[in-house]
This record gives structure tokens, C-alpha cells and sequence, in this order.
């Protein structure tokens, strides 16, 4: 039989063989309880093909998350000349919320053998403000996501996510979320320090070759510099082409509407230009007179 001696020791040994399996069980809920903290709310990942999307909130805000494996992408709210599948929010089965407006960070043109496309890879977050019907009661939010997922074909996905965000109290954004606000292009008045600026547009929507040239300004570099215009109603304006950079931050694109374009209905729409960079984004609108 085992000396008193023998017994203290088998007794330290069972103690710390408790501890240790206490400490597997509970780490990983300690590590999830701190993270949850670091960044907010976050819904369950809902795999797609090739892709999976969840929902995080902070501070009265949603976020949208997608993620991709290398090599695919998805797709902004105009998916570019070669086609594509832009994203779909239906908010209509959540509670307490009177609306959701998606905001789109700056995109990057992609260039392949169908042509040029313009979204995102690896991962994305759409940035969503919301507007509780009662402000002091929580948003449950359910939403019916569908979007596109491409690599060398175009892939339909979609995901149903939910998530009960709190009322807006002051709480703290989630990183992912504050990132991606900051690459939401800002509006005209809005501008933040190196955002890029819309400096001359000259439309010519007569003639033999009807065009669009834009004059921009990116102050902090123009490192990957470009621009997207959208017009109202679904009219198609192609993606512009870079024409001129001096080096310096001016740069020059030129749009080219002698095909597939409805002269006519384009004639005086709004149209918006989203400027993009590697060191700030930013939106305008213009005339096309």
C-alpha cells in the first residue's frame, strides 16, 4: 500500500491533471469570450460555395462579412463590363428595423479574358447603418444574402444570417467593421485628408466619337489609381480607361460610349464617379451634357 508520503504526492498529481483538463475545457470559452469582446457581435458562418458570409454588429451597426479562397471573387454593386453577379440584401424579415443601407467599400478592377470586372477578393465586409423603430430596443436582424463567387466561372451563392444587434449605446465598433468604413469612398463635402478629387469633366455625347474625359487629383500617390461611373436606372456607361498619369497624382481617364450606350437616355442623367486608390477613395456626381 502507498506511504502517507506517496499518498500527498498521487494527491498533487490528481490536482494538477484536474487543473490542466479544467483548463482545456475552459480555454477555448475564455478565448471566444475574449475575442467576442475585442470585436463585437458576430453571427455563425454560413458556408457557401466556395465562400461563407456571417454578420457582425458594434455600436447600432451591421457588417456583412464574405470570405473567398485565393483566387475567387465576388462582386460590387456594378460588376464591370464582362458581367457578373452584384450583391442582394433583403432585410424584410427582420424585426425593429425600420432601415438597412448598404454601404459599399472601394472596389479594384479585375482583368481577365472575359473582359474587366469590378469587386472584391479574399475577404469583404459591406458596412450596413441601420434605423431601429425603437431605438431603445434591440434590431433582430435577418438577412437573405445573395451574391456571386467567381474564378474561372460565375457561381451563384447566397446565405440566410442572423443576429440581434443592441441599441446604439456608445459600445465600440468591431475592427473588421471600422476598417471597412474607412474604405467606404466619402461623398462630396466629406472628403478625409488624401481622399482623391474630381477635378474637370469634358462630355462629348455627339459626333462620330462620342466620349467622357476625367480629370482626377489623387494627393497622397496614385498607386493603383482608378475610377468607376455608374449612371441612374440601369443605363450602361462602359468602364473608363486610365489615358494619362504624370506621376504626380493627376491623372486622366476617358470613357468611350460609341457602343452599346443609349445616347440619348444618358443625356443630362447624374452620373457617379467613384475614384479609387491605394491611399484614399472617394465619390462625385456630373452632368453628362
Amino acid at each position: 500500500m502507498p506511504s502517507p508520503g506517496q499518498h500527498r504526492q498521487i494527491s498533487k498529481i490528481m490536482k494538477r491533471v484536474h487543473l490542466v483538463g479544467l483548463c482545456l475545457v475552459l480555454g477555448p470559452l475564455l478565448s471566444l469570450t475574449a475575442a467576442e469582446a475585442a470585436t463585437g457581435l458576430v453571427s455563425d458562418w454560413v458556408e457557401g460555395h466556395s465562400s461563407r458570409a456571417r454578420l457582425i454588429a458594434g455600436n447600432g451597426m451591421a457588417g456583412v462579412e464574405v470570405q473567398m479562397p485565393e483566387g475567387w471573387k465576388t462582386y460590387w454593386r456594378t460588376p464591370g463590363d464582362a458581367g457578373g453577379v452584384p450583391p442582394s440584401f433583403d432585410w424584410s424579415k427582420s424585426e425593429n428595423l425600420a432601415e438597412a443601407i448598404v454601404l459599399y467599400p472601394a472596389p479594384k478592377r479585375f482583368s481577365d479574358r472575359a473582359g474587366d470586372t469590378v469587386g472584391y477578393k479574399g475577404t469583404v465586409v459591406f458596412p450596413v447603418r441601420l434605423t431601429a423603430k425603437d431605438p431603445d430596443k434591440p434590431i433582430d436582424l435577418r438577412l437573405s444574402l445573395e451574391y456571386g463567387v467567381c474564378k474561372e466561372i460565375c457561381i451563384p451563392a447566397e446565405a440566410a444570417l442572423s443576429l440581434a444587434v443592441a441599441p446604439a449605446k456608445g459600445s465600440e465598433v468591431p475592427d473588421e467593421l471600422a476598417t471597412a468604413l474607412k474604405l467606404v469612398p466619402a461623398p462630396e463635402g466629406a472628403r478625409r485628408p488624401g481622399d482623391p478629387i474630381l477635378k474637370r469633366v469634358v462630355s462629348e455625347l455627339g459626333g462620330a466619337k462620342p466620349n467622357i474625359m476625367l480629370e482626377a487629383e489623387f494627393p497622397s500617390g496614385s498607386e493603383h489609381a482608378d475610377l468607376f461611373i455608374e449612371a441612374p436606372g440601369g443605363l450602361f456607361v462602359p468602364l473608363p480607361k486610365k489615358t494619362s498619369d504624370d506621376g504626380s497624382g493627376r491623372v486622366t481617364f476617358q470613357v468611350d460610349l460609341s457602343e452599346d450606350v443609349d445616347l440619348q437616355a444618358l443625356k443630362g442623367q447624374k452620373l457617379t464617379a467613384t475614384l479609387v486608390s491605394d491611399n484614399g477613395q472617394s465619390e462625385a456626381t456630373f452632368a453628362a451634357d
